[in-house]
């Protein structure tokens, strides 16, 4: 049951686009400050801690304090709920391809 409700926290918390961009930036900076988010974006800084708390409370980022400044960066084992579930499916439809190729040699 643990397992379902962090795939759902996880899934819930990248369906937004905004907080999925803020993600995905931090992914590609490696590390970056708050206050490093708000420039250059069109979001406001209440937002950003907003989406920020979000992502850490999905475990999706952690965060490192340095004075009055803190650095966020992903934390890979924030996804392996998804990544599991996704692992899942995968099997599912390598089997189907598998069959539609074999289906599609014999008709031919």
């Amino acid at each position: 049951m643990a397992g379902t409700m962090q795939l759902t926290n996880v899934l819930k918390t990248l369906a937004d686009p905004t907080r999925r961009a803020v993600f995905e930036r931090i992914l590609q900076e490696g590390e970056v400050a708050a206050t490093g988010l708000v420039r250059g974006s069109k979001v406001s800084q209440p937002a950003v801690s907003q989406h920020l708390r979000a992502l850490r409370d999905a475990g999706l980022v952690a965060e490192r304090r340095e004075g009055r400044h803190i650095h966020y960066r992903v934390a890979p084992k924030g996804l392996s709920p998804l990544i599991d579930w996704l692992g899942h499916y995968q099997t599912f439809w390598q089997e189907r391809f598998e069959n539609l190729e074999r289906l599609l040699k014999e008709s031919e």
